[in-house]
């Protein structure tokens, strides 16, 4: 019979242990990782989007703030950026919620790392593909949204997938601004049964199996893609 964590105490056995703190770690999971994961990757993209087309646009207003901002976020550590949001950003008389500073935090992370793998997508695409478009009347965002981006969506599928898988084991981070998430709940338990190996462990289960069944997911995506591919 699984347990609440709270009612979760040091006298347990190993497996009676595993089974019922089982059911917490796996609330925490579909209450605030996966959630976590999915809003911070959706904002990310969106965001990492708008910063690839500034990155490759030709004006250098555009450019260089594009450029500081993932200088800035690829230069220093996710765990900082998150404290500085949740504990930094206080003393300026910001309070945000934990949920919403780790979501603001990831959302940044992935639009940082997320632009430079779609501007890489793009600038591999054959230049004959922008003077083919440029030939038939096209403006270089027509050709951009219809021609080019289409074809660097399928390269940049493999590298941003694996961003994604990324993600989910990096939202555990977030247990250190108080989000009840799923290695936040295996934290709390072991604080209280001491039994830090046997739950730290399972914890690394539980990711373990969430990163592997997106990795089929991530397989089953890249092989429809390749139908399209001339061989």
């Amino acid at each position: 019979m699984f347990l609440q964590s709270n009612t979760i105490t040091a006298d347990m056995g190993g497996w009676e242990l595993f089974f019922n703190s089982l059911l917490p770690m796996i609330t925490g999971a579909i209450q605030y990782t996966i959630p976590l994961t999915l809003i911070s990757f959706t904002g990310g993209m969106i965001l990492a989007l708008i910063t690839a087309m500034m990155r490759i646009s030709k004006s250098r207003i555009l450019q260089i703030p594009a450029a500081v901002y993932v200088s800035a976020i690829r230069g220093t550590p996710l765990l900082v950026q998150l404290f500085i949001i949740f504990y930094g950003l206080p003393n300026l008389g910001v309070n945000l919620d934990p949920f919403i500073s780790a979501t603001i935090a990831f959302i940044l992370n992935v639009g940082a790392y997320g632009s430079e793998i779609l501007r890489a997508s793009i600038l591999s695409i054959q230049k004959g593909q922008w003077e083919a478009a440029y030939t038939i009347g096209m403006t270089r965002w027509q050709a951009l949204y219809r021609i080019i981006l289409p074809q660097a969506t399928r390269v940049s599928v493999p590298p941003l997938s694996n961003s994604f898988i990324s993600l989910v084991k990096d939202t555990s981070l977030a247990s250190l601004v108080l989000v009840a998430e799923l290695f936040r709940k295996a934290q709390e338990i072991a604080a209280r049964t001491y039994d830090f190996l046997l739950l730290y462990v399972e914890a690394a289960l539980i990711y373990w199996v969430i990163c592997l069944l997106l990795s089929l997911v991530q397989i089953a995506i890249e092989k429809r893609l390749d139908r399209y591919v001339a061989k």
